[in-house]
This record gives structure tokens, C-alpha cells and sequence, in this order.
């Protein structure tokens, strides 16, 4: 499995913009766009470790001009259960 990238906000419009950054600032794919409830949502990406890293940065660093960070956070090896969960999301 490929590194793991999350950036959590309190806002769709923020989640979107987070989501667009990501994906242009390096070579990852959105794997899931998570509505989590109370106006959180989260953005999945995956690829390779260095990109995802860049990736994550880019886009929180977006999303925090406009709304509030929850979280954010790389998985450079994910255990294989974890792929497992995000399998079973799709």
C-alpha cells in the first residue's frame, strides 16, 4: 500500500479547496472525501510518501485561508488492516 495522507476541516468549501491543492501540488490520487458530520470533512489522498507529504502540506495550508484545521496527518506505511479499511469504504 501506498503512503496515506488525511486533512480534516470544518468545511466543505475548505474540504474542496484542500482536495484541488492536493491534488495539484504533487503526484497523489483522492482516495476518499469523508462528510464526518457537524460540518467536518475529510480529504484522503495516497501515493507515494515524499508527494503525499507535499501534497498534505499544500493543501492545508490552502483550506486554513478560509476555514478551521482539524486535523491532518501522513501514514508513510500503512499496517495492511489499514488498507483493509479503506478497501472496505469503497
Amino acid at each position: 500500500m501506498q503512503a496515506l495522507g488525511f486533512v480534516e476541516t470544518r468545511s466543505l468549501v475548505a474540504a474542496l479547496k484542500a482536495a484541488d491543492a492536493m491534488a495539484k501540488a504533487a503526484d497523489v490520487r483522492v482516495a476518499d472525501f469523508n462528510r464526518v458530520g457537524s460540518g467536518i470533512v475529510a480529504v484522503i489522498v495516497e501515493g507515494e510518501v515524499a508527494a503525499v507529504k507535499a501534497a498534505v502540506e499544500h493543501g492545508k495550508a490552502e483550506a486554513e485561508k478560509i476555514a478551521e484545521i482539524i486535523s491532518w496527518n501522513v501514514l508513510a506505511r500503512p499496517h495492511d488492516d489499514v488498507a483493509n479499511l479503506m478497501e472496505q469504504e469503497e
